[in-house]
């Protein structure tokens, strides 16, 4: 397991915890367990509780705001949930709209994942010059979008509440 998703007092996304450091933090009363994984559970001689997996702070905590995420290769693969955005299938890389020699940049709006074989036959063109279509397009998530998508994978299958849902990738037309 990943770690332990922790949500403000307001049920915005702020950061993971390991499981361990997230029981502490129920257990001290500082938190409440929102959301946990079935099946599984911490016992100790008096207790037996249940592994969380989101967790939610009882006090609002201020943190300094950040208007936009941080750029990096494994958060757009991650993004992109590990799909080739001209194919469909497992991609490896990040492919860059508008090429890096042509003056395009490591931003979230000018990359997305993209497979070996793609990324090499569209090589150092745009899209449109190598007649390949996007199947999505890319887009900047927020902070919190970013947080929640690092754990999308970890909550494949499991039914969510509504709030704790990432929005999609807007789809190409």
């Amino acid at each position: 397991m990943r770690g332990t998703l922790v949500l403000n007092a307001s049920f915005e996304p702020l950061t993971t915890v390991t499981p361990r450091r997230a029981m502490v933090l129920v257990l001290r009363r500082k938190a409440v367990v929102e959301h946990a994984v079935p099946g599984s559970s911490f016992r100790t001689a008096t207790l037996d509780l249940p592994v969380p997996q989101v967790i939610r702070l009882r006090r609002f905590v201020k943190v300094p705001f950040r208007q936009q995420a941080p750029w990096s290769r494994r958060g757009v693969l991650v993004r992109d949930r590990h799909r080739c955005a001209y194919c469909g299938r497992r991609a490896t890389t990040v492919d860059h709209l508008v090429p890096r020699s042509r003056g395009g940049g490591d931003t979230w709006l000018n990359t997305v994942a993209a497979c070996a074989d793609d990324n090499r036959r569209k090589a150092d063109r745009t899209p449109a010059e190598a007649r390949m279509r996007l199947l999505v397009e890319p887009f900047q998530p927020t902070p919190g979008d970013a947080v929640l998508l690092a754990h999308g994978s970890q909550w494949a299958g499991a039914e969510l509440p509504d709030w704790l849902t990432v929005r999609a990738a807007p789809q190409a037309a």
